[in-house]
């Protein structure tokens, strides 16, 4: 097992290996009662793994994007309230990237806010969604507009639980490691490109590399930054243009990760446009990566959805990132060097988005 600390204002261990799910009822002792949220896929596939804890309050979500909802926010809550948990409680996430935001946040709320522990099962999950407190639901308008920052007391990342993911979510997962890696350096780079095949074939030894790797490049980031005023917006690397696709799209037809590898090519693209990117190479190198993992480099390559520049566009506006109507991204220079709150005016977006690369 590797353990990461994440320095926040309260302090927190997010643990990684196999065969974590056996203990993690220990998460929950001396507290005055549990919960667990989940959801039905999760529930049939490990309820039976994780000892005490199936004898919990036990609440299903349905699996899909569909359910970072408001209307499944408050069931959750009720449900809490049902459960009979107090200030001295904790609520268990226990799932994938819907089930720790929606979880993080109705413990956010409930009596102003309690414990959560996460327990993420998906690689997107592991590697990103799980660790640095942002819990959220969709907006009609875009995605997590509504949220708070609650930290988890601990995050339980069992990597076992990745040989059960379809090909499609496992995906979804390396959109936001070959992200992290960007971010991360040429190291981290380098190990991706020698280590796709293993990978890709699930090697219990190189996701647990992966996940770490991951983990620890936001751990180091979150610490400095838990509220997300300065360098935690680096972690939105791809996301402004990711998310105006899911909101095009429609949410649930693109997985996060498939947006958010498709959208490294356009923000690369779009750092060579306007001069900043440093390194020629890293759009290639980038490209063959997804390629190696089965992943879209274009928007055109995202399977049964047309888009229309002017309406990502016009999507990327509502990005929390924005400031006094401009639009403001985060840029790659370099592997290990990015930039963040760079305004970019909406001819050089419609012209990357309407390049022959993104057609």
């Amino acid at each position: 097992m590797k353990t990461v600390r994440v320095a926040t204002a309260v302090a927190y261990d997010v643990r990684i290996g196999p065969g974590l799910l056996a203990g993690a009822h220990e998460a929950v002792r001396g507290r005055s009662a549990c919960a667990v949220v989940s959801d039905k896929k999760v529930t049939r596939l490990y309820k039976s793994s994780v000892g005490t804890l199936a004898d919990s309050p036990w609440f299903e979500l349905e699996p899909g994007e569909d359910s970072k909802s408001f209307a499944t926010l408050e069931r959750v809550l009720d449900f809490q309230s049902r459960s009979r948990l107090d200030r001295r409680s904790t609520l268990i996430a226990f799932g994938g990237g819907v089930v720790g935001d929606v979880g993080g946040m109705a413990a956010a709320l409930y009596m102003r806010g309690i414990q959560y522990v996460q327990v993420p099962t998906t690689l997107l999950a592991q590697v990103d969604s799980s660790v640095g407190g942002k819990t959220a639901v969709n907006l009609a308008a875009g995605k997590n507009l509504a949220g708070v920052f609650h930290q988890p007391s601990l995050v339980i990342a069992d990597t076992s639980t990745l040989a059960t993911l379809s090909d499609d979510e496992f995906r979804s997962g390396l959109g936001e490691v070959i992200k992290t890696a960007l971010l991360t350096g040429a190291d981290a780079l380098a190990l991706l490109e020698r280590d796709a095949s293993r990978i890709w074939s699930r090697d219990p030894s190189a996701l647990e590399t992966v996940v770490e790797m991951c983990v620890r490049t936001k751990a180091a980031i979150v610490s400095r930054d838990p509220h997300e005023k300065g360098p935690r917006k680096l972690l939105n690397l791809g996301h402004t243009f990711a998310h105006a696709i899911e909101h095009e799209a429609g949410y649930g037809k693109v997985p996060h990760g498939v947006a958010v590898g498709v959208g490294l090519c356009l923000a690369l693209a779009t750092s060579q446009r306007t001069q900043r990117l440093a390194d020629p190479e890293l759009p290639a190198r980038v490209d063959a990566l997804l390629a190696a993992f089965g992943m879209p480099r274009s928007l055109a390559a995202l399977t049964g959805v047309k888009l229309d520049p002017a309406r990502l566009v016009s999507a990327m506006s509502l990005d929390k990132k924005n400031a006094a109507g401009k639009l403001r991204l985060v840029l790659p220079v370099s592997a290990g060097d990015a930039i963040f709150d760079v305004e970019v005016d909406e001819p050089s977006l419609l012209a990357t988005l309407r390049a022959p690369h993104s057609a």
